[in-house]
């Protein structure tokens, strides 16, 4: 990554939660608990390494929504209208030249769309790595 533009990790938000297990499960449990554990997770992330954070969700309002946690990061909810791939592609072509962007997705052809625009990709399993290191570091 380039010491002189900043990082910004965007992620798929419900493609994640469907790739992993354990989100996945309590997603079927509980509707929002996989998105609040998700949510938790990127922040004590972009808490620990203050790389700027977006998560991205489908929604089914009427239009796009965005929330800022308090600390800093932000949540799209797509409108129903629209995908949560449409928001991070949209992200991806506008903010790849000014960040060094990483995407957080299993998907491929959104994965082919980022690195084309000049960003990188972390498929959910790498993601579940950068977290689980930073999680660790935290603690010793």
């Amino acid at each position: 990554m380039s010491e002189s533009r900043p990082s910004f990790l965007l992620v798929d938000g419900n493609n994640i939660i469907h790739a992993w297990p354990e989100l996945l499960e309590m997603h079927q449990r509980q509707k929002g608990s996989a998105h609040r554990e998700l949510i938790d997770r990127l922040i004590a992330f972009h808490d620990y390494s203050g790389q700027r954070v977006v998560i991205v969700f489908d929604g089914r309002g009427a239009t796009t929504s965005e929330e800022r946690e308090l600390s800093g990061i932000q949540i799209f909810y797509s409108s129903a209208s629209k995908t949560a791939d449409d928001i991070i592609e949209r992200l991806a072509m506008k903010y790849a030249s000014q960040y060094d962007l990483t995407v957080a997705t299993n998907d491929r052809a959104e994965q082919d769309l980022v690195v084309s625009a000049g960003g990188m990709v972390l498929s959910a399993e790498s993601l579940r790595e950068l977290l689980e290191r930073s999680e660790d570091s935290m603690r010793d």
